[in-house]
């Protein structure tokens, strides 16, 4: 459309020029799926739920929490862990220095957080993954947090809550990360035979090994709407196969239907649903 900027009047393209520049930059939001503008603060309110359609965008860790869990009273454990080193792993960038960028960028430790507090005043324990730490990758930290959390859910005789977003393990930590798919079902083991619920929520994406271990091992295994959701992707698989995969495949309606999943809740129905979970599973 070149030619019909030449075309176009010098005072017009000042007008125009000097209209974009009064518009502050942040304010809309362009809904991935429907393309629908929408304000960020009506997405924020909305608990970035598209309103159009009914699109979840992926939220960070620390948001998540103050959507799940009552504001006050909240204890975090673990917060000190860091990860190491043990392989010097090098790709592109060494492991040491990607991971202390995004420790300084996200200021978090590691890709997990761990939170004791409560939900419409029931006790919980609630462990939510953040996505933008290495794609929410599960290392040996990770695996240690899970099981804090887990130790505290029974020691609290209370339910845990995993909100997992993951691309599966983290590469650079080799088998040490794949050796956290096994401590954490152990850990489950333990709060199993405690008698005590745990509860995993499925966000979009949770795969490799994390979808392998913990994340499908609970009680009640609830999901997002169309979450992705496996183990390895669906061009992986279809190059592998050498077929084409069934529409929606690897999503959340996909899993309900044929039986991998429990729920699809709405992030705005969660707490609620979450409420009336507990109390079910936990009549005492």
């Amino acid at each position: 459309m070149s030619w019909l900027k030449n075309v176009i009047p010098p005072k017009i393209k000042r007008i125009v020029g000097r209209v974009k520049k009064n518009i502050p930059e942040g304010i809309w939001h362009k809904c991935p799926t429907c393309q629908i503008a929408l304000y960020k603060s009506d997405l924020e309110k909305n608990m970035e739920v598209c309103s159009n359609c009914g699109f979840h965008n992926r939220v960070s860790a620390r948001l998540r929490v103050s959507m799940i869990l009552d504001t006050p009273n909240q204890i975090e454990h673990g917060s000190k862990i860091k990860p190491t080193d043990p392989l010097k792993f090098k790709d592109t960038k060494s492991y040491k220095d990607r991971l202390s960028s995004t420790q300084k960028k996200l200021n978090e430790n590691d890709a997990l957080i761990i939170i004791e507090g409560r939900i419409e005043s029931i006790p919980v324990v609630l462990g939510v993954f953040e996505f933008n730490f290495m794609g929410g990758s599960m290392g040996s930290v990770v695996g240690e947090k899970f099981v804090l959390a887990v130790n505290t859910a029974i020691k609290n005789k209370c339910p845990f809550i995993c909100v997992a977003s993951s691309g599966g393990a983290r590469m650079q930590e080799g088998l040490i990360s794949l050796m956290q798919m096994a401590k954490t079902s152990a850990a489950l083991t333990k709060l199993s035979a405690s008698k005590l619920p745990f509860i995993s929520i499925l966000t979009d994406p949770t795969m490799g090994g994390v979808s392998a271990s913990f994340a499908m091992l609970g009680d009640i295994i609830i999901a997002e709407p169309k979450a992705l959701i496996g183990f390895a992707g669906p061009r992986v698989i279809e190059s592998t196969v050498r077929e084409k995969l069934p529409e929606g495949f690897q999503r959340s309606e996909f899993l309900l239907e044929h039986g991998a999943i429990d729920l699809i809740v709405d992030r705005r129905q969660m707490r609620k649903s979450l409420v009336a979970l507990i109390t079910y599973l936990t009549p005492n």
